[in-house]
């Protein structure tokens, strides 16, 4: 069986435009403008991402938040009232939590009983190996009772591809946790989702997402039993360690060449920044979880901090963007949510 993974990165393109750059800095504003497309606004608010901390049992080639063993940025529970009580106000249909390891947040699991208290549906972003990990022996069975939406990372059923992506022995804890969860009810039954995320291990873009989903399938259940429901496509946007990898192997010029000439104007409608928003440890508020890594603020002027936004108030308003959407709008596109188009 030819594997979809041997799709050249150009078969994904809908079209090609050539990005404009302004003192050799690809400028995505202009892009929108030559494209006839409005500057980014928001719409209304759905969905809020919350980053628990950077604090990870992992440290991932193509992470974005630059999370590993030794950070110590940590949300407070102090922090979380807060939005909890934000969350209660705004009647948030969905809340998608995030790190790092949320998990390792000693607080974590205070939070995630929270936002379901006030009837908001819950994500969480697993690595997976933190299920195996000494103290979390339970936490399957304690995601499963309280029925929380599973995102895992999973960026290649190839052992040798995960190993050298994420690091040595990481696939074998991840299909061991996967099996797991399983064994729990996550992937077949339907109130239990266990959706899974691929993004390519280097400087190319992910191949047709449904295609690929119809190969992880075959293999995980042919290889390991193991059943999930949906797989993401996440492209890797060039920011933190990624962007450093790049550097490294002098491929940061020629990716973004690689993302700016296949911008697609049909991924703008379905981008995350225009329905969530994302907060940061500390509370802060910005358009998207990318620009929160590069401390790149909200577009809007108002206040800095969640529990100040009036959410009527900011719809409508300009959303901050950079370089790095090209990222989000390359190809099918980019979101939590995996391909847009």
């Amino acid at each position: 069986m030819t594997s979809v993974f041997d799709i050249d990165a150009t078969e994904v393109a809908t079209m090609e435009v050539i990005a404009p750059q302004v003192n050799g800095h690809w400028n995505f504003q202009q892009t929108l403008r030559n494209n006839g497309i409005a500057p980014l606004r928001r719409a209304s608010i759905r969905d809020l991402q919350v980053n628990l901390g950077k604090l990870c049992n992992q440290a991932c080639s193509h992470c974005h938040v630059d999370a590993g063993p030794k950070r110590t940025e940590i949300m407070s529970r102090e922090t979380m009232r807060h939005i909890l009580e934000w969350i209660g106000d705004h009647q948030i249909e969905t809340v998608d939590i995030t790190g790092g390891a949320p998990e390792m947040n000693p607080h974590f699991r205070h939070f995630v009983d929270g936002c379901l208290g006030f009837g908001a549906a819950v994500i969480s972003r697993c690595n997976l190996t933190i299920l195996l990990e000494p103290g979390y022996e339970d936490l399957a069975n304690w995601y499963a009772e309280r029925k929380v939406i599973l995102t895992c990372s999973l960026p290649c059923y190839s052992k040798k591809n995960v190993d050298q992506q994420r690091g040595k022995g990481i696939f074998d804890k991840s299909i061991r946790a996967l099996q797991l969860l399983n064994e729990f009810g996550y992937g077949i039954k339907p109130e239990l989702p266990l959706n899974l995320v691929y993004n390519p291990n280097g400087a190319s873009l992910p191949p047709p997402q449904q295609d690929l989903e119809i190969d992880y399938k075959i293999r995980l259940l042919e290889d390991f039993g193991i059943r999930f429901n949906q797989l993401f496509t996440l492209t890797n946007l060039p920011i933190s360690r990624f962007r450093h990898y790049l550097e490294l192997n002098d491929e940061y010029f020629d990716y973004m060449q690689l993302l700016t000439r296949h911008f697609n104007p049909d991924t703008i409608p379905g981008l995350m920044c225009r329905h969530m928003l994302s907060v940061d440890w500390k509370g802060r508020v910005f358009d998207c979880d990318f620009n929160q890594m590069l401390n790149l603020h909200a577009g809007w002027r108002g206040p800095t901090f969640l529990w100040d936004i009036d959410i009527e108030k900011i719809c409508n308003q300009s959303i901050a963007v950079d370089s790095h959407c090209f990222g989000c709008t390359a190809g099918a596109g980019s979101s939590c949510g995996g391909a847009i188009t």
